[in-house]
């Protein structure tokens, strides 16, 4: 890691972090293609690649650096669903066939870097994250892109109306007979939680310690096991139980417990979460995504989630990135913790609430359609057509179209008054559900 970080700051020095290169692209990425199918014997083998690569910029500027190529022995995801059209997150990967200039799979994904980007600290520093992305392992030579939405800090984004455009950010090309891709060597044991079905077909769930000692392993599986009895207590998942597997991966840390910065409270743990993320006292997330996928490719996973030995509240979730939750809160509401954080991590669900006197938001620009599939600006609706009209009042979920989201108290609107989405006292209103389901249906065809 040292060796890594040195690197990167000789980069930086090299290339100033932030600035992209002047070929980049701002239109559609290549999936407005005719939606011929894909076979994936043809392209993929039955195994995952990843791509390492460093996030870097500040608040107006963004850059990828790569950094290696590895093998995980397990694709968990479907034969089919390979070209995602669903059209959420802000960055989206990109394969590419070389010889036929085909794309052979997609999926959009948000980081905790992007959400940096937005912070008051990124209008004065520059900062990289380790980040990776991982799919199919490609049978021939193949290109792997990375675009980002348009940045809304830009004035010539702003300008524009309804979806940012897509800008092609990094762009690396795989040779099939690269001998440097580096293989993978198993040091952790796992065991099955809740596994009914082939992983081509379930939505698979790795469940990552964070903060357990070796002798703390039985308490890690008590919290998995709880985990597993929580998150089936909720729709869509009570009704979808036969459709999802979950297996933990046994990896202990040094010492015990979550670091907790704003009391001093540091601790040796094995992917280095923490509290006050931000500067915001119940977000708990780390930036070491690397580390965090060296540990999950032991098993078969779709998502991540990691529980922490922390009873405190806490948690936090980025959509087809990562998700964590306090493996034994004392509040009672771990559950629906962990089903609201799930929200973001599979589906990117926003979050509805409102904070009293919030007016404005680097995450939301008034003049752009949010790409969530639970808020909307009014801008362009043509996606979302709950936001149309308005919808029945709902005898447990309140009027709808109430103004309010995203932390803003104007000019964002919500499906519904209450939704887990909004309060935990809820469970998710009819179109974040129906808009979970139709995600689910997806992945696992």
């Amino acid at each position: 890691m040292k060796a890594k970080l040195l690197l990167l700051a000789i980069l930086f020095a090299l290339t100033a972090c932030g600035q992209t290169s002047r070929n980049h692209q701002v239109n559609k990425p290549a999936s407005q293609q005719a939606d011929e199918s894909i076979r994936f014997a043809d392209y993929f083998e039955d195994k995952t690649m990843r791509l390492d690569f460093y996030h870097c910029g500040n608040a107006t500027e963004e850059t990828y650096f790569f950094d290696e190529l590895k093998e995980e022995p397990y694709f968990a995801g479907s034969y089919y669903a390979l070209r995602d059209s669903f059209n959420y997150g802000n960055q989206r990967f990109v394969l590419i066939d070389k010889a036929s200039g085909r794309e052979i799979y997609s999926f959009h994904y948000c980081t905790l870097w992007g959400e940096w980007q937005c912070t008051p600290e990124a209008r004065t520093t520059s900062l990289g994250m380790p980040e990776s992305v991982v799919f199919p392992y490609p049978k021939h030579d193949a290109i792997a892109q990375i675009w980002s939405r348009g940045n809304p800090h830009n004035p010539d984004v702003k300008k524009l109306h309804g979806m940012q455009p897509w800008v092609l950010k990094f762009e690396y090309e795989i040779k099939a007979d690269n001998y440097f891709v580096r293989g993978f060597s198993p040091i952790y044991e796992t065991q099955d939680v809740h596994v009914v079905g082939d992983s081509h077909t379930c939505l698979d769930i790795v469940l990552i310690p964070e903060g357990y000692t070796e002798g703390e392993r039985e308490q890690f599986v008590r919290d998995c096991e709880y985990f597993a009895s929580e998150f089936f207590r909720f729709e869509p998942w009570t009704s979808n139980e036969q459709r999802v597997n979950m297996r933990l991966v046994w990896a202990p840390s040094a010492e015990s417990g979550v670091s907790i910065p704003a009391v001093g409270k540091w601790r040796n743990t094995a992917v280095r979460a923490n509290y006050f993320t931000f500067d915001s006292e119940r977000y708990q997330m780390t930036y070491d995504f690397q580390t965090v996928r060296d540990i999950a490719g032991h098993t078969p996973y779709d998502y991540i989630y990691i529980l922490t030995n922390s009873d405190k509240y806490g948690g936090g979730g980025i959509y087809n990135f990562y998700g964590v939750g306090a493996g034994h809160d004392t509040h009672g509401t771990s559950g629906r913790v962990h089903v609201h954080e799930f929200g973001h991590q599979m589906l990117g669900l926003g979050d509805e609430y409102v904070e009293i006197g919030n007016t404005t938001s680097d995450q939301y620009d008034p003049a752009v359609e949010p790409w969530e599939a639970n808020l909307t600006t009014k801008v362009d609706v043509s996606r979302k057509p709950w936001a149309q009209h308005q919808l029945p009042e709902d005898s447990l979920h309140g009027k709808s179209l109430p103004e309010g989201g995203g932390y803003l108290e104007h000019g964002i609107w919500r499906p519904y008054e209450h939704c887990l989405m909004n309060t935990l006292a809820y469970p998710f209103c009819p179109v974040c559900l129906q808009a979970v389901i139709d995600y689910l249906n997806y992945i696992t065809k």
